[in-house]
């Protein structure tokens, strides 16, 4: 426990005393380490500590937000104070009896694992990754692992408590040839502690980025556009994450600036897509046993079917636009007040194979892996990088492309959406928004869309 309960109810009520008819109090202790390795030799070890705690009000739809990093008993209570003079409000509202503490997760101090051995496993990574090839120039390669604990109470009666441990690991590998330069990227990323870095295979995570940085060196320019694209499973997700997932969210939905508003019940993609946001998911990098708000998780299915079933609604978008709370409210840290952010999100199996797919292509695109792209959130019109690709013909694989994008818009891609494959793979990844930065999860099975804009050398 950081903060007593004594303290955080004496906040609660100085929050309410002048009016708002709703309080929360978020605190945070968050502990990290990150090691990296360039240019074959340790570049750098940070040990980051953040201790804070972030005071919300609500008066109706209205919200307030404060944040300090003084969490005595004096500091909470001073800025509650001054949040709930800015908050002032005829509406007066008595905190609910605090349930008994409720623990959620492994809430102990962060498990560090030997500074030696996390040298030794980018020392893996770098050698692994130059031994592939002698093209390879260089190679980036990192480690990092955190500790976030947050405590959570509200005037509702929620308080409660969960610690969140996080493992990531990345090999960017650049490969050089003729004055061509190029290159490949792989990471993992869950839930877990120091114990559990036996799970990551280093090697391999070098060898993938390795080779991925070779194909594309030596990979001819891609075409220009429209024709059918069969998208990879795994961060091929990320498409409906960006595209579709952003515009699902209360943060967009209450200010009627989604191409989704008004949509529940309504077909909105082709009847094989079905897309879930699971908070629930073991181990996944996005998953959680309560939001930032305090809320239990759930697994929340968006469209079924092609339907529109379920909007990401945190507590302020739950008041603004009725919908119920779908335990979304998600910041990256004291500093940010919450907001409905995305979690687990993936479009589920359906039955098709992959070379079923690939046989009702006569010219197209296989898609392997997508990179970052840009995404306009009011229409989800969208542009992403494909970092791995490959032209189809008559139903096969051959040369492989680079330079290729996939243009369209969320809502028109799902509808394009014609096979679905019966083989889910999920990726981590971070996500940008609102309130910060957070580590989620998306994915997908392989996937067909009829007809995409693939931007190229014409």
């Amino acid at each position: 426990m950081i903060v007593s309960d004594r303290i955080l109810s004496k906040v609660i009520d100085a929050a309410l005393s002048l009016g708002a008819d709703f309080a929360e109090v978020y605190v945070e202790d968050t502990r990290k380490r990150q090691f990296s390795y360039l240019d074959a030799r340790p570049e750098k070890a940070i040990s980051g500590h953040t201790l804070g705690a972030g005071i919300r009000l609500f008066s109706g739809t209205e919200q307030l937000y404060t944040y300090t990093n003084d969490i005595s008993e004096m500091g909470l209570l001073r800025a509650a104070r001054q949040a709930a003079e800015a908050m002032k409000s005829s509406h007066r509202q008595k905190a609910v009896t605090p349930e008994a503490f409720q623990n959620f997760g492994t809430v102990t101090a962060l498990k560090t694992s030997n500074t030696d051995t996390q040298w030794q496993n980018l020392k893996v990574m770098d050698e692994t990754a130059r031994g592939f090839s002698s093209l390879v120039s260089q190679v980036h390669a990192e480690v990092a692992e955190t500790f976030k604990y947050v405590q959570i109470m509200n005037s509702e009666g929620v308080h409660r408590q969960e610690g969140r441990p996080y493992l990531n690991a990345f090999a960017r590998v650049f490969s050089e040839e003729n004055g061509n330069k190029e290159y490949g990227y792989e990471r993992t990323a869950f839930l877990g502690t120091a114990e559990d870095w036996h799970k990551v295979n280093f090697r391999e995570l070098a060898q993938v980025a390795a080779g991925q940085s070779l194909r594309i060196l030596r990979a001819a320019w891609a075409p220009a556009g429209e024709m059918p694209v069969l998208i990879d499973s795994a961060f091929g997700g990320v498409i409906f994450h960006e595209a579709c997932g952003h515009g699902l969210e209360t943060t967009a939905v209450a200010k009627d600036a989604s191409v989704f508003c008004g949509k529940l019940g309504q077909k909105v993609a082709h009847e094989s897509v079905t897309a879930v946001d699971d908070g629930t998911l073991l181990n996944s990098y996005g998953s959680l046993e309560i939001d930032d708000e305090g809320a239990p998780t759930q697994k929340t299915t968006l469209i079924e079917n092609g339907i529109l079933k379920s909007y990401i609604v945190d507590k302020i978008g739950a008041r603004k636009t009725g919908y119920q709370t779908t335990g979304s409210g998600r910041r990256q840290d004291y500093r940010f007040a919450p907001t409905s952010r995305m979690r687990n999100t993936y479009i589920a199996a359906g039955k098709s194979s992959f070379d079923e797919m690939l046989k009702d292509i006569d010219y197209g695109i296989y898609a392997k892996s997508l990179g970052g792209g840009s995404v306009m959130p009011g229409t989800g019109s969208y542009n992403f990088a494909v970092n791995e690709a490959f032209i189809v013909r008559n139903g096969r694989i051959e040369e492989q492309i680079k330079g290729a994008s996939l243009i369209g818009t969320g809502i028109e891609t799902l509808n394009r959406i014609v096979k679905v494959g019966s083989e889910l793979v999920l990726a981590p990844g971070t996500c940008g928004s609102s309130s910060g930065h957070i580590p989620v999860t998306v994915g997908q099975p392989p996937l067909l869309v009829s007809k995409l804009t693939v931007g190229g050398k014409v």
